[in-house]
């Protein structure tokens, strides 16, 4: 069965104490950790793309993983957050088995409730943390059947 990987974001700085455009908020230290971490991950995996929203801290959460792999990030406006979920289903029908994108804490639980709601089979307990994975596995037809989630990289 065809998967594909939607994380989100790493940890990034306060955005209660970041001045300036949120878009450009940066990760944390923890956060670059965290996003070395699932390069390690998903690296080991047959990942085909990567797609990032235009935010700061969901492309540095793909870059560690970039770098491993020799691959561009592709910015992707429908996974910005404040969006809608329908363009999110369309995204998701269009990218190649092993596509990694990576996205915000509101439109990952509304994409995957609205999942759920379509009849995918969610088999783990939701995990909304930063660095959190969900695994969403699609049927030769390209409908997501099942998806489980990974936690978040255990920081030292």
């Amino acid at each position: 069965m065809a998967k594909l990987y939607l994380a989100r974001h790493a940890k990034a700085g306060e955005r209660r104490l970041w001045e300036g455009d949120d878009v450009h908020r940066p990760l944390s230290p923890k956060g670059w950790k965290q996003a070395g971490l699932l390069a390690e991950r998903l690296a080991k995996l047959d990942v085909s793309t990567l797609h990032s929203s235009p935010y700061i801290r969901c492309v540095q959460t793909l870059e560690p993983l970039a770098e491993r792999l020799g691959r561009a990030i592709e910015i992707e406006p429908r996974l910005s957050e404040d969006e809608a979920v329908e363009p999110v289903f369309e995204l998701l029908a269009e990218l190649p088995d092993g596509a990694v994108m990576s996205s915000h804490g509101d439109i990952i639980p509304a994409t995957m409730m609205a999942l759920e709601r379509r009849g995918t089979e969610i088999r783990t307990p939701p995990d909304w943390r930063k660095g959190s994975v969900w695994v969403l596995k699609r049927n030769k037809h390209g409908q997501i059947v099942h998806a489980t989630v990974w936690p978040p990289p255990q920081l030292a």
